[in-house]
C-alpha cells in the first residue's frame, strides 16, 4: 500500500516490508558505479524495529519531501522488487 505519497513527477520510493510482527525491513533505490540500478537496505540494514524504520523514514522526509513510501506486508519478508538487492 502506499503509506506517503510524494510528488507525482518526482521524488524517492521507499520501500518498507512489514514482517506483521513489529519488525520488518526498508529499502532505498541506488546505483551502482556502473550505473546499474539497485535498492540498498536502509535503517542499518537488517530486520530492524517498527520504531528503527520509522525514524529512519521520518529522516529521509525531512531530506526529502517529495519522498514515496509502499509499505509491502509480508511475514515471510519478500520485497517484490524486480532490481537486485544489496545490504
Amino acid at each position: 500500500m502506499v503509506v506517503c505519497k510524494g510528488d507525482g513527477d518526482a521524488g524517492t520510493v521507499l520501500v518498507k516490508v512489514n514482517l506483521l510482527d513489529g519488525t520488518g525491513r526498508v529499502y532505498a533505490p541506488a546505483r551502482r558505479g556502473d550505473g546499474t540500478r539497485i535498492w540498498m537496505e536502509g535503517a542499518g540494514g537488517g530486520v530492524r524495529s517498527d520504531h528503527e524504520i520509522e525514524t529512519y523514514i521520518e529522516r529521509q522526509r525531512q531530506f526529502d519531501s517529495d519522498l514515496w513510501v509502499i509499505e509491502v506486508e509480508d511475514s515471510k519478508g519478500r520485497h517484490f522488487l524486480d532490481e537486485p538487492v544489496e545490504s
